[in-house]
């Protein structure tokens, strides 16, 4: 699974504050945190900020690039801000993401193509409701996939996100049973090896001390991997989560086992 870090973002008062004061510091440090925590894709959400997302998400990406090559995720629901972002992105970038609702299918799905970049693909109802279970996102796959080549873009751009739900929902514990499902069942319904990716977050979104949160979280992780996982967002700088990655990796790798690699 690729590593990527949910940690740039502005529901943390840090990066809030910096994105405000257009003060880079702060985000150079974190961004540097998340790298050698082991990061290898950063995720970019510069949150509800106004009218001047764009100018946010432009702030975050340079500076974001100016510390390293790894790739970045453009994770924002505003199209505007989308292409700034990719316009003056001079790494590997990722769209994050569509979906069915027809505003998404209209002004971010293209973007991929005329930037010709990845694009995530989340599994939600047009109305942007999670499905009942994994045949409904199974369904919600192909139409996500049929619009995606309607589009004009290669298949190859697509990254399925069937939707991480909180465990204290009423059925929690069932709809992520469901996303390891899909996951599995993904690459034969479309017929080639599609990516896949959720935000492992989610999963203990509500209340619950962070020592069961992440018991909860590393549980889950290591089910994700053997279910066929190819990425994760996820909080990097939470060790023990990073490590049960780096293990998760070792057990399911077809090479030599090295202790040296845990």
């Amino acid at each position: 699974m690729l590593l990527i870090a949910d940690n740039l973002t502005v529901t943390n008062k840090t990066v809030q504050k910096a994105v405000v004061e257009k003060n880079p510091e702060p985000i150079r440090e974190l961004v540097e945190n998340c790298v050698a925590a082991g990061a290898q894709a950063i995720d970019i959400n510069p949150g509800p900020l106004g009218r001047n997302q764009e100018g946010a998400m432009t702030f975050l990406v340079d500076v974001v690039q100016g510390v390293t090559n790894l790739p970045v995720l453009i994770d924002t629901p505003n199209p505007c801000a989308i292409e700034a972002a990719l316009r003056c992105c001079k790494r590997t970038a990722i769209i994050n993401g569509f979906s069915l609702e027809p505003a998404k299918l209209e002004a971010i799905l293209p973007l991929a193509k005329k930037y010709s970049v990845d694009i995530i693909g989340y599994l939600l109802r047009p109305d942007g409701h999670v499905p009942a279970d994994a045949q409904e996102r199974l369904q919600i796959a192909f139409s996500v996939y049929e619009a995606l080549c309607k589009a004009g873009i290669d298949r190859e751009r697509l990254i399925i996100d069937p939707i991480v739900v909180p465990m204290t929902w009423q059925n929690g514990s069932f709809q992520n049973r469901e996303v390891l499902s899909v996951i599995r069942q993904l690459p034969d319904l479309l017929a080639f090896p599609v990516r896949t990716i959720v935000g492992l977050s989610n999963l203990t979104a509500t209340e619950g001390t962070r020592r069961k949160k992440l018991l909860i979280e590393n549980a889950y992780l290591c089910m994700l991997a053997e279910a066929g996982l190819s990425m994760v967002l996820m909080n990097v700088l939470h060790k023990e989560s990073v490590k049960a990655a780096k293990a998760c990796h070792s057990l399911l790798d077809s090479g030599i086992f090295v202790w040296e690699e845990i």
